[in-house]
């Protein structure tokens, strides 16, 4: 929805052989916030954001977008967007498109015009991809019922430089590891704008709250994660000041699910 209411060298190289970075896709993420007894809340707020809010922004060429309920975490009960866009100029244009949708705005004075609240706050920031994973990776869903369970953690760094190793971490070895044992990595961002910084939120996805468990508990034995750990300027106890965890289910309609 409306984000104002929603929220040199190598000349003697052939060109073939000069490979520009990849471009780092810039994402969105918005927590919309309950009241402590929200069941009219969410089910106002979610039929806007699955029959409105998320065609619209499609629309508008927005894309992967993500759209969950939060089962477990801090501050529940809430609902969690990821709009992905390919850069920050990207971001802007897909923003005027969505203003200039007469189809939604219309409907976004229906859903904001009723009475009552529609949810009791957003927190919005924006996040752009690890240079070792420069765009969001939806999980595979051909043949797949039954939805699956993802996981959104935060890391809190004291300041830039000890956030950066972490950064390092991720891209030297622990994405990889992630995908070895079967966790399935959707994003990784660093924070550019939004709260608590400087920090990094990256997503998992699992078959189910059973292969999460045992996920963990295998990544926490590999020899590969032990030796990582305690690797000079690595430890977390140098590098991470808190850490936030988030268990979600996509609502219907979401590109990650």
């Amino acid at each position: 929805m409306q984000r104002r209411s929603f929220l040199a060298g190598g000349g003697s190289l052939p060109l073939a052989a000069v490979q520009a970075p990849p471009t780092r896709a810039v994402m969105v993420l918005t927590w919309i916030r309950m009241r402590n007894s929200p069941d009219e809340q969410l089910r106002r707020t979610s039929e806007f954001l699955t029959q409105t809010w998320l065609p619209a922004s499609k629309r508008a060429g927005a894309g992967p977008v993500g759209l969950f309920t939060q089962t477990i975490g801090e501050q529940s009960p809430a609902i969690l967007t990821l709009v992905t866009y390919a850069s920050l100029a990207d971001f802007e244009r897909t923003e005027k498109a969505l203003e200039a949708d007469r189809e939604y705005r219309k409907a976004a004075e229906e859903f904001y015009g009723r009475r009552g609240l529609a949810y009791q706050r957003l927190e919005s920031s924006l996040l752009r991809a690890f240079e070792g994973m420069p765009k969001v990776e939806p999980p595979p869903t051909a043949g797949r019922e039954l939805p699956r369970i993802f996981e959104l953690r935060t890391y809190e760094s004291d300041n830039p430089l000890t956030l950066r190793r972490k950064i390092d971490m991720f891209e030297q070895g622990e994405i990889a590891l992630f995908r070895r044992l079967g966790m399935l990595p959707v994003f990784f961002g660093e924070t550019l704008v939004g709260p608590r910084m400087p920090n990094l939120t990256y997503m998992l996805a699992f078959e189910s709250l059973a292969a999460r468990e045992n996920a963990w508990q295998r990544f926490a034995q590999d020899p590969e994660w032990q030796k990582m750990r305690v690797k000079p300027g690595w430890a977390d106890a140098e590098i991470v000041s808190n850490i936030s965890t988030s268990l979600l289910r996509p609502l219907q309609g979401s590109d990650i699910r």
